[in-house]
């Protein structure tokens, strides 16, 4: 009789190897820091009252009320903004840009047609913008379609701007795959100083853009979380306001 060797005794199997354990109900330090933040501190943020029937007909003019007020509160880089767009598959992205003017046409900024937004506008012109004032508990929101403006638009627009602008500008290559950052080192000494040679340079990349709204939200915050939301839409080429639940 041939003896196979014994065989040795079974063992639970290993934590690697079982399934997920369960998680723990104690919150985790992460979660624990959330918890301990404040939302409008008071000792920070002011949440003024904001009357919606008072409020102007048009929404732009609201804005640049509320973005004096806002400025003048003292708000960090109030101009700063998020924009979303979406790919051909309507899957969203979004990122901070810089607001760069308003007018009676809409919300304007700046970027390279190449970069990321800039192809998916181009397939998808439509975007909303996302503004959040912590200081008053505040926050703006705009959609509608974007258009281009004109290539000396784009031009004036960037040589109103700082050298550092200018450079980066001509760095260019905005959302490709860089192989190392020893490479965008190299490219920024020689776009800065291109920049400084040449303060007239075109970047024919640099594209300038507007939102022209067809609806912007007001989002007053309140301490007791009674916000104040005044919705502008755009019916038959005039606006009209309702307002919207918190």
């Amino acid at each position: 009789m041939i003896e196979r060797p014994a065989q040795p005794p079974s063992q639970p199997p290993s934590r690697s190897s079982a399934q997920p354990s369960e998680p723990s109900s104690q919150p985790s330090e992460f979660v624990e820091a959330l918890r301990g933040l404040r939302v409008w501190d008071p000792r920070v943020s002011a949440l003024p009252l904001f009357d919606p029937a008072a409020a102007p007909a048009e929404p732009v003019a609201l804005f640049a009320t509320w973005f004096g007020e806002v400025v003048a509160a003292g708000e960090v880089e109030p101009h700063t903004m998020s924009l979303a767009t979406a790919d051909a598959e309507g899957r969203p992205d979004v990122r901070t840009v810089m607001l760069h003017d308003v007018d009676a046409r809409g919300w304007h900024f700046a970027s390279h047609s190449g970069s990321r937004k800039g192809r998916q506008l181009a397939a998808l012109p439509y975007a909303s913008l996302g503004f959040y004032w912590p200081l008053l508990g505040r926050q703006v929101r705009v959609r509608g379609r974007v258009t281009v403006e004109p290539a000396e638009v784009a031009h004036a627009d960037l040589h109103t701007r700082s050298t550092g602008a200018l450079a980066a500008a001509l760095v260019g290559h905005q959302s490709e795959v860089l192989s190392s950052y020893e490479e965008l080192e190299r490219a920024s000494e020689a776009a800065w100083a291109r920049a400084e040679r040449e303060p007239d340079v075109a970047v024919p990349s640099w594209t300038a853009y507007v939102v022209e709204p067809d609806e912007v939200e007001f989002f007053q915050g309140d301490a007791r979380r009674r916000h104040v939301r005044l919705d502008y839409r755009r019916e038959d080429g005039r606006w009209a306001t309702e307002l919207l639940w918190p």
